[in-house]
């Protein structure tokens, strides 16, 4: 095919400005009243055929040249224009009247096309197909025509291009149906008033249709669900999830149009892993993507109250564990690893939007580590070092594998921080309200301090550096924002006593990484003698 399109890609050209004089040819002669609707459509099917008639017969008498191949496609492209023209351009023919013209054409080319594998042939016919309703573009929406044509040359464009794996066809038709789309939003402005709208339900339809399309194009490409399917449906997803939010933006939740999405790929990922008996990228990538589409969607739950983001949180964090653990239980590998994505994203969430978010009190006071605030930020640490102790992925090197335990490990202590953080200004909001703002500020300096030491604890007990220089990093900052920050221009009695604390920290430190240090000395040594007296 690649030697043909360099041979006779100027004819593929050329039989689209053929094409497009007869549709302007068409326009102009209706705009200036030459001749009749009728006239016009006679001599478009007269003309169709006969250029067709003609190509079949030099193609029977020549099957070595391409010309019939050529002068049938470009009979068929007039014929597809005489369609939209009479069915689409002005309501001339009832919807099923061009339904059954455009079924019989694409019937007939397509036989032959498969017969003759006359690729070139179907090439012609799809782009003249595609671009006469681009080019027609009526004052009155005749949408259900449209729908129905392009509903024929989709259907008969994608059996091709699975029977003969002639990919370039779904490509084409597949972009050529979402620009017809857009073109038809804009040009005809359609009323999205109401939940089942005429634009929601073809846009629906054309996203079912590709799925459903691309899906069986991989099951029948001997179970290979990678490649052009996998690209092209992600593109449906977007591009459906892009028109379904613009057009239900004031008649339905966000959430609800991610749900069904989301559903759509989960279970389009359990049809791949059910027909592969395995775990492939085009399965983890349904799976992934749904699943994320779920938790996105459930976002919306709380909306209109300051409380949303607590609780987006605490629910994203409980899926997560809750896929965590039947991940583990299961061997589940990719419930893991999206558990693992999901705890990520709604850490850095919870992040950003913690600062003014409402604290989550109970009984209506607030009391320290024992709110929802707190709860969310507990589930997130412990399933942070809950990664870091159990989850080992198999296939990657043993070294690799403690790395990330570490990553995971350094998240949730970062998680922890925040925590610590987030309680010490609540106790100062709710019990010191009055108080200077440089007490909240030494509070927290002397609470990092503390947590620098307890991280540098950690990383002697586990015998892991990047712990203890994760700590020591802590209380550098820690204590370049006491001295220059919190303490300037304070009296020296706080300087002092803050100072005393953090150098009291430091000696312990100090005496942790020297314990540490012999502790380590030690072995190399007593492997030494050992090795001697052997």
């Amino acid at each position: 095919m690649k030697e043909t399109m360099n041979k006779h890609w100027t004819s593929l050209l050329g039989a689209l400005f053929v094409m497009t004089a007869f549709i302007t040819l068409f326009k102009y002669s209706l705009d200036q009243g030459w001749i009749t609707e009728a006239m016009k459509i006679g001599f478009g099917l007269l003309s169709g055929a006969g250029i067709g008639v003609i190509g079949l017969k030099l193609a029977v008498r020549r099957p070595s040249s391409l010309i019939g191949e050529i002068m049938i496609g470009l009979g068929a492209c007039i014929l597809y224009a005489t369609f939209a023209f009479a069915g689409i351009f002005y309501r001339l023919w009832e919807p099923m009247t061009v339904m059954l013209g455009m079924s019989a054409v694409t019937a007939l080319i397509s036989a032959y096309a498969y017969k003759y594998k006359s690729r070139l042939l179907i090439n012609i016919a799809m782009a003249g197909a595609l671009l006469s309703p681009l080019l027609m573009r009526p004052e009155t929406d005749q949408v259900f025509a449209l729908f129905l044509y392009m509903l024929v040359i989709n259907v008969a464009f994608f059996f091709l291009s699975i029977v003969r794996r002639w990919h370039e066809l779904r490509i084409v038709s597949f972009i050529g149906t979402w620009l017809m789309y857009t073109v038809y939003f804009i040009h005809y402005t359609p009323s999205t008033d109401g939940l089942w709208s005429m634009p929601i339900r073809y846009a629906l339809a054309a996203f079912l249709f590709y799925t459903v399309g691309l899906m069986v194009s991989s099951w029948l490409n001997k179970l290979s669900f990678d490649g052009i399917d996998l690209y092209l449906n992600a593109a449906n997803g977007i591009l459906f999830t892009f028109w379904a939010l613009l057009i239900l933006n004031h008649e339905v939740s966000y959430g609800y149009i991610l749900t069904f999405i989301g559903i759509v790929y989960l279970l389009g990922s359990y049809v791949i892993y059910t027909a592969t008996e395995k775990i492939t990228p085009a399965a983890a990538s349904f799976f992934l993507v749904g699943l994320l589409l779920v938790l996105i969607s459930m976002s919306s739950i709380g909306g209109g109250y300051d409380s949303k983001p607590l609780v987006t949180v605490l629910l994203w964090g409980f899926i997560a564990a809750a896929a965590a653990v039947i991940g583990r239980i299961k061997g589940w590998l990719m419930l893991s690893l999206a558990s693992i994505m999901t705890w990520f994203i709604v850490g850095c969430y919870w992040y950003i939007v913690t600062w003014d978010t409402p604290r989550g009190e109970w009984f209506g006071m607030y009391v320290p580590f024992l709110n929802w605030g707190a709860i969310a930020w507990i589930l997130l640490a412990a399933l942070g070092f809950y990664f870091s102790r159990t989850l080992v992925i198999p296939h990657l090197p043993e070294q690799a594998n403690r790395i990330l335990g570490r990553v995971y490990a350094l998240l949730a202590h970062l998680i922890v921080s925040g925590l610590l953080t987030r309680q010490i200004e609540n106790i100062f909001t709710e019990y010191m309200p009055e108080s200077h703002a440089v007490y909240l500020a030494l509070a927290l300096s002397v609470s990092w301090g503390c947590y620098s030491l307890l991280l540098i604890l950690w990383g002697a007990y586990y015998r892991e550096v990047l712990f203890k220089w994760f700590g020591s990093f802590i209380l550098v900052l820690v204590a370049i924002k006491a001295i220059f920050m919190d303490l300037s221009g304070q009296e020296a009695l706080y300087k002092v006593g803050v100072l005393l604390i953090l150098g009291a920290i430091s000696f312990v430190i100090t005496w942790i990484n020297g314990k540490w240090r012999v502790q380590s000395d030690e072995k190399p040594s007593v492997d030494k003698q050992a090795t001697s007296d052997s």
